[in-house]
């Protein structure tokens, strides 16, 4: 395959965030990328040589074969959707295109095939695993609408800002984006901005060379060096000074950046992808964020719903928890009982994802029974269901107060008429007027 700027074809096409297959006239595998494993199982040894229709195992293989289709009608480019079945059987949604390759007299001499796997949209009851998308699990209609267009975004180099309560998953987007990304072979680097002191995060983001500072003995390149050629995630950008915005700014202007101490620049080529719990547009009105930096990191913007936003996704997410930490624990728990169940689905979750996790794992390692009862939940679970039980019983109690006092009041205090109405005996009005007030008895 011919150089581009350094780079044969053959390591173009393994950077690609889609899979791609190649084959001959016989429609026999000749060229099979890493994205192509990722997405079917297969691994490359075992597929060349084979037609693609024993691998794909598409639907329409058999009946309407697309690429025999595109020979026989001269056409050059096919898209569709479809199904593919992976090596472990399961079948997943993925866009397909088929472009034929021709010899310079236009015989049909094999075809490039792309695939990219996408968001599926299974119904309620079915697999967990249908509704998985690069390790995300969620039924939410505005989660749904990130993975509709999270394959597009991530093919760009623009910069992304994922914003959301803490623990609602803004990490596992993050990787999503650069899995997909044409910088998936790229180094992925993370860091935490609000975890180190301005001085510190500066020579983290920037490094330093040697004699910058009294321990400096040698040069440390910094995280934008570190993933050059790559992605680097800034989580928690929201908490950096405004100093540090100053020169966080310049490098994404210019592509380049002078380390402590040093005085030549160094140019990276980085994408950024940043998050924050915290609205960055408040903190631009408040003068406390940059805005011209708030723009340069805003292109794409996504922003994460908290879980007690997404009830729908409790249930699916908790079956997945439990079965990754039943593998870590060592657990037989088969899952929750429905009354446990009914008490996460009735919480508040404020630290979303994360406190779900938290909160299963308490409950695994207290229980010994097949099923995750209400008292294996920690403590302040159940001090929140009994408060919402005493809440409940007032409610009901102030309830029937009303009742029977406007049935009385009705009637003029008759309490025999008043039992009637309510279609209850006069001895149990009689006690009831005594549990509810001991001062109804006397209207």
């Amino acid at each position: 395959m011919e150089q581009w700027n350094g780079l044969s074809g053959e390591q173009i096409l393994e950077q690609l965030g889609e899979g791609v297959l190649i084959i001959d006239r016989h429609f026999r595998i000749v060229y099979f990328n890493g994205r192509a494993e990722q997405i079917t199982l297969h691994s490359r040894g075992e597929v060349l040589g084979r037609t693609c229709r024993e691998i794909l195992k598409l639907a329409n293989c058999q009946e309407s074969c697309p690429a025999v289709r595109a020979r026989q009608e001269g056409q050059s480019v096919i898209d569709y959707e479809a199904q593919v079945t992976t090596r472990l059987g399961r079948q997943i949604p993925i866009h397909i295109r088929f472009s034929v390759i021709r010899e310079p007299g236009g015989e049909f001499s094999g075809g490039i095939i792309t695939i990219r796997d996408m968001p599926s949209r299974s119904l309620e009851g079915e697999d967990t695993s249908d509704y998985c998308f690069q390790g995300i699990l969620s039924r939410n209609r505005r989660i749904l609408q990130i993975f509709e267009v999270l394959p597009d975004v991530s093919r760009t180099d623009a910069s992304v800002l994922i914003q959301g309560e803490s623990g609602t998953g803004k990490e596992l987007f993050a990787t999503a984006i650069h899995n997909l990304s044409l910088r998936q072979k790229g180094p992925f680097i993370k860091l935490n901005c609000s975890a180190f002191p301005e001085t510190l995060l500066e020579s983290e983001l920037f490094g330093y060379v040697r004699g910058a500072f009294t321990d400096a003995r040698k040069d440390k390149p910094g995280m934008f060096q570190l993933a050059h050629g790559g992605t680097l995630f800034l989580d928690e950008i929201g908490d950096i000074t405004q100093a540090l915005q100053v020169k966080l700014l310049r490098v994404l202007q210019d592509g380049e950046f002078i380390p402590l101490g040093g005085t030549s620049p160094l140019r990276v080529d980085v994408r950024i992808i940043s998050a924050t719990n915290r609205r960055l547009e408040d903190l631009v009105q408040e003068g406390r964020f940059r805005s011209d930096l708030y723009y340069r990191l805003n292109v794409v913007k996504f922003q994460l719903p908290p879980l007690r936003e997404r009830p729908e996704d409790i249930a699916l997410l908790t079956r997945h928890i439990l079965e990754r930490l039943r593998r870590r624990i060592q657990n037989n728990v088969r899952g929750l009982a429905p009354e446990a169940m009914a008490i996460l689905q009735r919480y508040e979750f404020p630290g979303n994802v994360r406190e779900l996790e938290n909160i299963l794992e308490h409950a695994l390692i207290m229980c010994k029974e097949p099923l995750i009862q209400p008292h294996h939940l920690p403590s302040y679970l159940m001090g929140l269901e009994r408060e919402l039980e005493v809440a409940r019983d007032t409610r009901i109690k102030e309830v029937q107060t009303r009742t029977i006092l406007q049935v009385l009041r009705k009637h003029n205090g008759n309490k025999l008429k008043a039992a009637q109405e309510l279609g209850i005996h006069r001895t149990t009005l009689w006690r009831k007027l005594k549990e509810l007030n001991p001062q109804l008895q006397h209207p």
